[in-house]
């Protein structure tokens, strides 16, 4: 005779969670700072990722809203935080050409050395001369 089946090690996916979860998401692409920072500091974490690995804070700065950026950095959101294909905010931010993005993430601590491609080779590739000055990388 067997006992029960052990329990699962996965968490479980409750709807509503991953429906609120797509939510917060989205108030981050669109740049909803308010709201944003609202859940945050309601619990959740400030690093919350996706299914690709993009986090809170990936999503406003490939979108260019500086202030959601901002607030998700006061609120301990890792500038350096990689998705799932090895990019960072920063290099988003830099493909995207959001300058006030880019300097608020170097003043925070990301590193444009990091990630694939990194902020550097991403700002080469797509001539941004003036953040390869910002990057000490001219």
């Amino acid at each position: 005779m067997t006992g029960p089946a052990p329990e699962s090690s996965e968490p479980a996916h409750d709807p509503e969670v991953l429906q609120l979860a797509s939510k917060i998401f989205e108030l981050a692409r669109q740049g909803d700072t308010e709201t944003v920072a609202a859940y945050v500091d309601a619990g959740v974490p400030a690093d919350l990722s996706n299914d690709r690995g993009d986090t809170l804070l990936m999503l406003a700065a490939y979108h260019g809203h500086a202030e959601t950026v901002r607030t998700l950095l006061a609120r301990g959101a890792d500038p350096g935080r990689a998705n799932d294909r090895g990019q960072t905010p920063l290099a988003g931010a830099v493909f995207k050409g959001q300058t006030e993005v880019v300097r608020t993430l170097v003043e925070a601590g990301a590193d444009p050395a990091a990630g694939q491609p990194s902020a550097i080779d991403t700002a080469r590739m797509f001539a941004r001369d003036e953040l390869l000055e910002l990057f000490g990388a001219a």
